[in-house]
């Protein structure tokens, strides 16, 4: 066997320093010997790919994102690196990059299956469902049987609508794998035309296993109250559900005080009146959707989509991403007190600028698009001054309801709030404080849409919001079940559905469990 070079040895005891420091979150001297890595092979992806995490781990947001795309641009095509490349570049919203990158990887017949699988996660986080299902079919065609394939497949397939098809892969995946505790949460996603008689008796016996992580009960938990409060059984519906909250409230970090401490920033930002930036020639006009999670903000995209004039897009990060950017700030979520703190100094028409660029490929000539990123009214300030043709429509609910729906979701880390009654209803009180703040501070620039009465009266409401916006009323807007885009959230199958009018809220059964929701939100 052939020695390695003295070089090679050289290169590999930086990297495995730079990995040891890293464990110890010493990243100043993690990122030198990373550098010097570098140095003895300049365009090695690997170290490129965990210079990047590094940068980002250290708040640098720039320099993560040029050692992202510095990787891109070195033609790796080792399927462990562009595992990890794919996501570095869906971080920071490098899409045309990230596309750039698979693309060199076909056929797909030579990807395997795990790269497959990573490939369409990411693209399915950026609301490209569509082309997620292709590398999804290739690995299924790989391997019919792969539990993981078949349970992610299922997961895009709710989201392009084709329910059936899902039910059928969840099906076959559990038959295989009837331990998986995500089967039985996506399986409940779908509602309760696609129930099995066992369900709930196959969960409880799932529960009931002794190595179940937290993250497994939180699954099991969420499915079982779905699948029970379908049945009627609400006693035992609410038990499951509190049983879920506890175990994926015990694995996140929270504190509400943080919370309060970044409203309290925002609302002491300096009013800016009349210093809106200048509106960049031949752009589209993009529509914001704000509100809280679960108040209807797809419902309503869903219906704007109907208009020739506007292009529905999803649930975007690219104004965070362009506010990372201009603060030269790596935070955690949509925003956060550095990010608020710094925006003094940033430019915010650059801000503006970039994430019209980053938005115009997903565009075919339409001269307006959505973005439904619901925790963007913490962006407000900053969407109303580096865009100032922004439209924003600001969706209400009713506290309870909108709480309860939050309560009865398992989102990603993104909510950790929506776990518990007292810091869901402490959250949606700044919530609301900041909104009535940005309607003061931006006169004028928010319409609130009531989604009671966009529910009773959707072509009113819509006639209005068309008007605000500054597009013609449509009448396909109102036939937003014959949509076929992909809907990459929480009410992909819900907004698939009819609209309906509630003759008792959701919540109402529950109403003995959700006092202390209640009391806290009427305080």
């Amino acid at each position: 066997m052939k020695a390695a070079s003295p070089g090679a040895a050289g290169f590999e005891a930086l990297l495995a320093s730079a990995q040891a420091h890293a464990s110890r979150r010493e990243f100043p001297q993690a990122i030198a010997a990373c550098e010097a890595a570098l140095k003895l092979r300049p365009n090695d992806a690997d170290s490129l790919v965990q210079l990047s995490y590094l940068h980002s781990l250290s708040g640098h947001y720039r320099l993560g994102r040029d050692c992202a795309l510095q990787a891109s641009r070195s033609g790796t095509t080792s399927p462990k690196v562009l595992a990890e490349l794919v996501q570095r570049l869906r971080t920071f919203n490098a899409l045309p990059e990230l596309q750039e990158c698979i693309a060199r990887l076909r056929p797909l017949s030579n990807i395997p299956i795990p790269l497959l699988i990573a490939i369409a996660a990411q693209l399915s986080y950026v609301n490209m469902s569509g082309q997620a299902i292709e590398y999804l079919d290739e690995a299924r065609r790989g391997d019919p049987d792969y539990p993981a394939t078949l349970l992610a497949r299922a997961q895009v397939l709710i989201y392009l609508g084709r329910f059936d098809e899902a039910a059928r892969d969840i099906d076959r995946a559990l038959r295989r794998a009837p331990q998986i505790a995500h089967g039985y949460w996506l399986r409940s996603m779908l509602g309760a035309g696609f129930a099995r008689p066992g369900d709930a008796a196959a969960i409880r016996s799932q529960l009931a296993r002794p190595d179940r992580t937290p993250a497994d009960v939180a699954l099991l938990g969420f499915a079982l109250h779905r699948t029970l409060d379908e049945r009627g059984e609400h006693a035992e519906a609410w038990q499951a559900l509190s049983l879920a909250c506890r175990a994926k409230r015990s694995s996140m970090q929270y504190g509400i005080a943080e919370t309060i401490a970044l409203a309290d920033a925002l609302v002491s930002l300096p009013t800016h009146p009349g210093t809106a930036c200048a509106v960049p020639d031949g752009t589209a006009t993009p529509i914001f959707i704000v509100g809280m999670h679960r108040s209807g903000t797809t419902l309503l995209e869903q219906l704007l989509d109907g208009s020739p004039q506007v292009r529905g897009i999803g649930e975007l990060y690219d104004f965070t991403s362009a506010m990372r950017e201009a603060t030269d700030h790596h935070c955690r979520g949509v925003i956060d007190a550095t990010i608020v703190e710094r925006a003094a100094g940033a430019d915010l028409a650059d801000a503006g600028r970039r994430y019209l660029q980053g938005i115009a490929w997903r565009l075919e000539g339409e001269p307006f698009f959505t973005d439904k990123l619901p925790s963007n009214f913490l962006n407000l300030d900053f969407i109303c001054r580096a865009l100032p043709q922004a439209r924003i429509l600001h969706m209400v609910r009713d506290p309870v309801e909108t709480c309860f729906s939050n309560l009865r979701e398992l989102f990603s880390d993104a909510n950790p709030w929506s776990y518990d009654q007292l810091e869901l209803a402490a959250y949606y009180r700044q919530y609301r404080r900041l909104m009535a703040h940005w309607h003061t501070v931006w006169p004028g620039r928010i319409l609130d849409v009531d989604y009671a009465r966009l529910t009773r009266e959707p072509e009113a409401v819509m006639r209005e919001v068309a008007a605000f916006c500054g597009i013609a009323f449509d009448p396909a807007m109102l036939e937003h079940r014959s949509r076929s885009r992909g809907v990459a959230t929480a009410s992909a199958v819900q907004v698939r559905d009819r609209v309906t009018v509630r003759g008792q809220p959701k919540w109402a059964p529950y109403r003995e469990y959700l006092q202390p929701l209640i009391g806290a939100l009427a305080d």
